[in-house]
């Protein structure tokens, strides 16, 4: 009987070691394929899937490494075996490496195909979505790719990559753009793509004010935005009276006397304020993505008196000397924004 206890108590040591065994493998691999050693990487999950025969992890990371290593039949071929071996698992990550490499392959109708029924199983996956807006905008669909990316931002208001699709593919619409750039710059405020989104909203900002040699002040308005602004009727993403706000106030701000001491930043601040103020006042019966998602994050952001501290977090891309001194002086107040930020409740 005791030798019998013994035959039955081995092997299930010996599986829940192979199986932590395989979990070290495991960890070992996802950190060489972040340094970018997808050979090695690779190598560690065999190990572990040797280990542990099947380990669905090990098949997830290994797909998501040859997709990025670019050998895509083979992450497909992978991929297509964990969905098959792991019919009830949480396969979310598999379906992504999936559609990502027959997308990465130019066969975008079957990547598609592909997200869509990963979504179907997983429709609160984020990643999901916006890869999908990914392969939609190789597609030249953007008015769809457009609602992905609404969708992943919804699902994960922490994803700087969806707030930085909606920037890019609203440069035309300047509100929604600005406030787009803006949700990205909090998120990340030190890469290229920083610099980029900050760029962006300076430009839109002073879009349509310019003054001449007499010292006059021009502001060319779109009649269509005059229209929508005078308009009774309600239509989706109408942002023409915030749009009118802000060119008056860039008019007064830039070209008046009393700001030329004024920093950058300074008039920045006055600048998004008037926007701020302006959701404010006309945002009772308005409809659609960017007024229902986007305006109460930063209405309340003005309420909460959070300006200053954004405009200098969003602005740290220039390294301006005012910039960095207000970060040491303030480290107070950009961790209170941050604070605020991170507990704000998104629509």
């Amino acid at each position: 009987m005791k030798n019998l206890w013994l035959l039955i108590f081995f092997p299930i040591v010996s599986f829940s070691q192979n199986k932590n065994a395989a979990i070290i493998k495991i960890h070992e691999g996802v950190a060489l394929h972040d340094e970018g050693k997808y050979a090695d990487a690779i190598t560690k999950y065999n190990e572990a899937l040797t280990l542990d025969k099947n380990n669905l992890q090990a098949l997830s990371e290994k797909a998501m490494t040859l997709d990025a290593s670019k050998q895509y039949d083979e992450a497909i071929e992978v991929s297509k075996f964990a969905i098959s071996s792991h019919p009830s698992d949480d396969l979310k990550t598999v379906y992504l490496a999936y559609a990502n490499s027959l997308d990465h392959q130019k066969k975008a109708d079957l990547a598609l195909k592909i997200y869509d029924e990963g979504l179907k199983k997983y429709p609160n996956y984020y990643q999901l979505y916006f890869n999908k807006g990914i392969t939609l905008i190789n597609l030249k669909q953007t008015e769809k790719a457009l609602e992905c990316f609404q969708k992943s931002a919804k699902l994960n208001p922490d994803h700087a990559s969806s707030f930085n699709a909606l920037a890019a593919l609203n440069r035309d619409k300047r509100i929604p753009s600005i406030m787009a750039s803006s949700r990205y710059l909090i998120l990340d405020n030190k890469s290229a793509r920083a610099k980029a989104n900050l760029a962006s909203i300076i430009d839109l900002m002073s879009e349509g004010v310019s003054q001449k040699d007499d010292k006059s002040i021009n502001l060319t308005i779109d009649p269509e935005t005059l229209d929508k602004a005078v308009s009774k009727k309600k239509s989706q993403n109408n942002f023409s009276s915030v749009d009118l706000i802000l060119s008056m106030a860039t008019a007064a701000v830039e070209f008046d006397d009393k700001s030329k001491d004024k920093t950058e930043v300074q008039k920045f601040i006055e600048k998004f304020e008037s926007i701020c103020a302006g959701l404010n006042e006309t945002q009772k019966g308005q409809k659609g993505f960017y007024w229902e998602f986007f305006a109460p994050y930063f209405i309340e952001m003005k309420l909460k008196n959070q300006i200053e501290p954004f405009a200098y977090i969003i602005f740290l891309p220039k390294q301006s000397a005012d910039v960095t001194n207000y970060h040491e002086v303030n480290s107070q107040k950009i961790k209170d924004f941050y604070d605020w930020s991170d507990n704000f409740v998104w629509k």
